[in-house]
């Protein structure tokens, strides 16, 4: 039975590009940062063989984690990017935000792909955008009108 949301992890490519990104232009903050240093365990857990993986844990206001992880013994080749919104499994990681022109335009100035301005729901009650995190990733962005 499900009590809380622990935490999302998110593999990339490079974790220090997307390191720049998440906490440079989203501002998250670092909780921990590591190899994984006990390959039998990890072996076992990803049930990938001679894995070697780094991750990185960002905190995210309201009690939750970001897990960024890249396999430096396993990386994937030919990854699609930006991943396409109907794209099977995870589509999404949402994340509500002050402010949304405001970080819109940061996303532009830092070269993140956006796929519009920030809409305003048809019901008035929230600014929604969809970007794109350096490995394509869709992170759906939500500012919260006050009506």
């Amino acid at each position: 039975m499900i009590i809380a949301a622990r935490h999302t992890g998110l593999v990339v490519e490079d974790i220090d590009t997307s390191l720049g990104f998440y906490q440079g232009v989203l501002g998250l903050k670092m909780f921990k940062r590591a190899f994984e240093d006990d390959p039998d365990y990890i072996e076992e857990l990803v049930g990938i063989h001679g894995v070697k993986l780094e991750y990185a844990k960002l905190h995210v206001p309201g009690g939750t984690l970001l897990e960024l992880l890249q396999y430096h013994s396993h990386p994937q080749q030919n990854l699609r990017k930006p991943y396409p919104s109907n794209r099977h499994g995870c589509s999404h990681i949402a994340f509500t935000v002050e402010n949304i022109d405001i970080l819109y335009s940061k996303l532009v100035e830092a070269g993140i792909r956006c796929n519009s301005q920030p809409l305003c729901s048809p019901d008035g009650r929230v600014k929604v955008l969809y970007a794109h995190d350096p490995d394509g990733i869709i992170l759906e962005l939500v500012e919260e009108l006050e009506g």
